[in-house]
């Protein structure tokens, strides 16, 4: 009765007709005079709804592309380049390569060095948990006879100390797990912007002759088999070069770790392998600048990667020593590798 007062009185102001079909009141309504609830127009209505197209997605990744390209970042990079350019006289397959290594020494370097200090420390205190495990359950039996607590009660008891202990550790050694992945946030925006930056002295020129200059010089500024930094490498050797670079990367971390990986660890380590055979298709198709810049910072990346395992030189950045740590890392990737292609190819009876 309330719904009926109210539809008729949505009619009489006209609003009824702007109502949704598939409202409370109206499926009411209609059962009360025995029509069927999805009517004609309700089916017209359905048809014409709109769907996810093609094309709805192509100009979400268009809007995607130039807002990032025109962001602040990506111009205060792009700026940088062009300023470095002219300020140091390099060719600009030297201006790229020089622009990355400093901007991999001066910004991700420090941070990756702290990313290993931190490491070691984690699992330093994590031993250090371990010694302090029994003592927390024979203070948790205790607690349990003393007040007379169930099972369950004693488990959360001992949790919650455990988890308390824990912080201890953190706050006492300055080492909070998060802290470790501060290089991923900086390096990932570095080198999204970077690639944009090169990509718009390449393709927005918009009729500014300073652009034009920029993209002829570009157009001649490569060396050896690329000459031109605007077409992709028709060779293929940067693109092969910055996917076996990459894998190499992936390879020495598996081969750094002395104890058995888990499951989910060797899943991770699949996807990356996999993913950086993609991207040799994907750095193909760029321009010849893009190529060399990935290519260089996956070259530095492999350079940090080996020097940091040599227990020397984490000792002279002050990295502390851990149980992980290998005493001859570059012999036992030696044997890792020459173990791994005993497998691949059997020896000669």
């Amino acid at each position: 009765m309330i719904y009926s007062k109210t539809l008729n009185r949505l009619n009489k102001y006209g609003w009824g007709s702007y109502m949704r079909s598939f409202s409370a009141i109206s499926c009411n309504c209609e059962l009360k005079q025995n029509k069927p609830i999805l009517l004609k127009n309700d089916l017209i209505n359905i048809n014409n709804r709109r769907h996810i197209s093609y094309e709805g997605i192509v100009e979400w990744q268009q809007q995607t592309y130039t807002s990032i390209s025109n962001s602040y970042f990506v111009n205060l990079m792009q700026n940088g380049l062009l300023y470095f350019h002219d300020l140091s006289g390099l060719s600009w397959w030297a201006t790229v390569i020089t622009s990355t290594i400093l901007i991999r020494g001066l910004m991700t370097l420090p941070l990756t060095i702290y990313q290993n200090n931190i490491l070691a420390k984690v699992e330093n205190i994590s031993l250090e948990l371990k010694d302090l495990i029994d003592e927390l359950k024979r203070e948790t039996a205790m607690a349990k006879k003393a007040y007379n607590l169930t099972d369950k009660q004693a488990m959360v008891l001992y949790k919650r100390s455990l988890k308390k202990q824990w912080y201890k550790l953190i706050v006492r050694e300055n080492c909070h797990p998060f802290k470790s992945t501060l290089v991923v946030w900086l390096q990932i925006p570095i080198w999204i912007c970077m690639s944009f930056a090169l990509r718009n002295l390449v393709y927005m020129q918009s009729g500014d002759p300073a652009a034009l200059v920029t993209f002829m010089q570009l157009s001649t500024g490569g060396v050896g088999w690329f000459p031109n930094l605007t077409e992709p490498d028709h060779s293929f050797i940067l693109p092969v070069a910055f996917g076996l670079t990459n894998i190499a990367i992936i390879e020495i971390q598996r081969m750094s770790k002395l104890r058995q990986p888990s499951k989910v660890y060797n899943a991770f380590t699949n996807v990356f392998r996999i993913f950086s055979v993609v991207m040799i298709p994907v750095a193909a198709s760029v321009p010849s600048c893009m190529c060399l810049y990935w290519m260089t910072s996956s070259g530095f990346g492999l350079i940090q990667n080996l020097c940091l395992l040599s227990p020397t030189v984490r000792r002279r950045l002050r990295i502390p020593e851990a149980p992980s740590e290998l005493e001859d890392p570059y012999n036992h990737m030696k044997k890792e590798i020459k173990h791994a292609l005993e497998k691949i190819i059997p020896k000669k009876s």
